[in-house]
């Protein structure tokens, strides 16, 4: 693997009390790329307000760009060798404020903006899937003016079957290919029901990023996993990756023969991450 990444979304604490010495910390692994989370300064209010009730719950407030402008956080990161690929933001501030999110892209380098949940109201039922596909196609189109691309990441709804068709399989189907790209979640996928690799072979060309994560043991949610309370129940189950029962090397190995771009691992909020991560990057690296 040439370059491997982290989504920051694994130590958002370590962030949030102490920026360069966590930077420091990611490059003394190894990491050269990394994935942003909002919301940001821009971010539309609404998501602003649901992040300021969500991370009481979390225990951490940081997001974004760390109470840095994007050009003096991209030098942070570029001073120490690593790049930033990514940015995961949310469906209001894709709609409403792509010029902003744009502005910042370019500021940091950035390629892709990444939907990384649909909320509950986009997806209650397969027209409201139908609609989602309709305005992803109309987020990547503005994003593609802005000089970005949009990409959608999974969680664990939207993979079984809601009678004869998979949502997942209708929003990749009815995406224009030129304008909206995926971003694999190989720990939610699974856990959905699904092999990543036969989705990945299914669809060629669409997904450009993965978020790695390892499971053990194997366990999928017990509903349709659309709730924070399954996702959750899951949690103990994320481990390192090699020290899991996800197939990593075969996923990778399809995921390049595909077009997939770049490789996060994340670990959500991981404990002791200087452990943890550095077993997940020297496994990935001798793949």
């Amino acid at each position: 693997m040439k370059k491997l990444g982290l989504a920051l979304f694994s130590v958002p604490k370590r962030l949030n009390e102490d920026l360069e010495d966590t930077l420091d910390m990611l490059d003394s692994i190894g990491f050269e790329e990394l994935e942003v989370f909002g919301p940001y300064t821009f971010s539309d209010e609404k998501t602003k307000q649901e992040w300021a009730a969500t991370s009481q719950m979390l225990g951490f407030s940081a997001s974004g760009f760390y109470g840095h402008t994007p050009q003096d956080f991209g030098a942070k990161v570029k001073d120490r060798g690593m790049s930033i690929p990514s940015m995961h933001t949310d469906i209001e501030t894709l709609q409403r404020n792509m010029s902003a999110l744009g502005e910042a892209a370019r500021k940091i380098g950035a390629t892709y903006v990444v939907l990384p949940a649909l909320p509950e109201p986009y997806r209650k039922d397969m027209d409201d899937y139908k609609r989602s596909a309709e305005l992803f196609n109309e987020i990547g189109k503005n994003a593609c003016e802005e000089g970005i691309r949009f990409g959608y990441h999974n969680h664990g709804y939207g993979l079984k079957p809601w009678g004869s068709e998979k949502p997942i399989d209708l929003i990749l189907d009815q995406t224009d290919p030129d304008l909206v790209f995926f971003e694999m979640d190989l720990f939610w996928t699974t856990a959905g029901g699904i092999n990543p690799i036969e989705l990945l072979d299914r669809h060629p060309n669409r997904y450009k990023m993965l978020h790695i994560k390892d499971m053990k043991p194997i366990k999928e949610f017990e509903g349709d996993g659309s709730s924070a309370q399954e996702w959750f129940g899951l949690f103990p189950n994320m481990t390192s990756c090699g020290k899991g029962d996800i197939d990593l090397e075969g996923i990778i190995k399809k995921s390049k023969e595909i077009g997939v771009e770049h490789f996060f691992v994340e670990q959500d909020m991981v404990i002791q991450p200087e452990v943890a991560l550095k077993e997940s990057f020297d496994y990935l690296k001798n793949l």
